[in-house]
């Protein structure tokens, strides 16, 4: 499946323990990623510096859902299994 567009969820609900230009330590589970724009789209997309996390991230219906609240309730839910 393709990412929608202003979606955002894997941006904000995950921790990033990687460096993100302008979170240098990453960023913890629930906050919005500095990069993340008021589009909810990434400032860093298709950059270099775009962390490999991020950038291996595929979305997928299981985890993306329908819309974005379903995706950011799972992606929280997943971020509290696993963190």
């Amino acid at each position: 499946m393709e990412c929608r567009l202003g979606c955002g969820a894997c941006c904000i609900a995950p921790s990033i323990s990687s460096p993100i230009p302008g979170m240098p330590e990453g960023k913890p589970a629930g906050v919005r990623c500095i990069q993340l724009n008021d589009n909810n789209l990434c400032n860093l997309f298709g950059q270099s510096d775009r962390p490999d996390v991020c950038s291996g991230f595929k979305a997928d219906s299981v985890v993306c859902g329908q819309e974005n609240a379903i995706a950011l309730t799972n992606l929280i839910e997943l971020e509290m299994l696993t963190g």
